[in-house]
């Protein structure tokens, strides 16, 4: 079993910048892709970004292209360095692990693994 547990989310103003962190304990994840989902008031969770499990491919949605950062640290630590942020960028953010050794994907399906989320808002 694998645990995640976000954290770092907060109330900023439009144009700042927030890094949250997704810290696992139980089974390793070192294999694991990790990818980041968010989810805003009467809306469908959203893809975000996501990062292969050897840390060499990431994936963004083109909503945040260009403005958030995936990565990983070590067997058990992800972030998503966010900046330039947006009142739209307003949501719960959850990070989520797949099975090891397979591909990053986009879908919320192919993640076997959740933390709780934290929230992120953004005022204008």
């Amino acid at each position: 079993q694998v645990q995640l547990v976000e954290s770092g989310g907060g109330l900023v103003q439009a144009g700042a910048s927030l890094r949250l962190s997704c810290a696992a304990s139980g089974r390793t994840i070192s294999s694991c892709p990790m990818g980041w989902f968010r989810q805003a008031p009467g809306k469908e969770r959203e893809f975000v970004a996501a990062i292969s499990w050897s840390g060499g491919s990431t994936y963004y949605a083109d909503s945040v292209k260009g403005r958030f950062t995936i990565s990983r640290h070590n067997a058990k630590n992800t972030t998503l360095q966010m900046n330039s942020l947006k009142p739209e960028d307003t949501a719960v953010y959850y990070c989520a692990a797949a099975r090891p050794f397979t591909s990053p994907a986009r879908l919320a399906g192919s993640y076997d693994y959740w933390g709780q989320g934290t929230q992120v808002t953004v005022s204008s």
